[in-house]
Order: structure tokens, then C-alpha cells, then sequence
């Protein structure tokens, strides 16, 4: 039997998420990088505490995306090679939910998307008394 009880602190909340079968020119693209970051900034009334910084790879590669969060933090990779994109959202503070799927379709062209949401408790589950 689990004699454990969760305490009764607060929570953050992480999406991760992959896209698949984007479009490569796309996901090349710095500029689109940029306008999903933005999207998100604005939509979901995020705080970013500086500038978001993107590296462009070589040739047809991808781009890497960073926003530090006064929630977190906001951070995106693109694969071209492989159509796929890799981002992940974590807040500390609580956020509605976002249609993924339907801003990485029309901005990158994916034909599947999964998003996986992690609660990240800040306090460990204690021992019951």
C-alpha cells in the first residue's frame, strides 16, 4: 500500500511536443521560427525576460529557438532532413490550453502532431504521518 500524500503545493505544467511531416523550406526558415515564438508570446500571455535567441544551422538545416520565461521557458529545434520540429513549453504558472495542431499546420505544414503535457510538482510527495 502507498502511504504517501502529495503536499499541497503548487505545480507547474510542461508541453512537449513534435510535429511531423513539415514542410523542409519551413523548417529552415528562421522567420517562421520567429512567428511561432511570437504567436505563442502573444496568445498565451507569456513574459519573456529577454530577447529569444535562434541559431540557424548550416546549409539546409534546421534552426534553434530559445526564450528564457519569467514562467520558464520556450525552446524549439527543427530537423528539415527528417520534416519534424521539437518544442517544448514550460510554465510555472498556469496556461490555457493551445491548438498546437493547428498553428504548426499552418505555419509549418505538419501532418501530425503529439503533445504530451507533464505536471512538474515543485514540493516531492511526503511520507504520510
Amino acid at each position: 500500500m502507498d502511504n504517501r500524500i502529495e503536499t499541497p503545493a503548487a505545480h507547474g505544467r510542461e508541453w512537449i511536443v513534435e510535429a511531423h511531416g513539415c514542410d523542409p523550406a519551413a523548417l529552415a526558415d528562421p522567420l517562421r521560427g520567429q512567428a511561432l515564438f511570437a504567436r505563442m508570446i502573444a496568445e498565451l500571455a507569456l513574459h519573456p525576460v529577454a530577447e529569444p535567441l535562434w541559431h540557424k544551422f548550416p546549409g539546409p538545416g534546421g534552426i534553434t529557438g530559445l526564450c528564457l520565461l519569467a514562467e520558464s521557458h520556450l525552446a524549439c529545434h527543427t530537423f528539415p532532413e527528417h520534416g519534424s520540429l521539437c518544442l517544448n513549453l514550460f510554465c510555472c504558472t498556469p496556461r490555457a490550453e493551445w491548438d498546437y495542431e493547428g498553428r504548426l499546420r499552418d505555419l509549418f505544414g505538419a501532418e501530425r502532431v503529439e503533445v504530451r503535457v507533464l505536471e512538474r510538482p515543485y514540493a516531492a510527495l511526503v511520507p504520510a504521518p
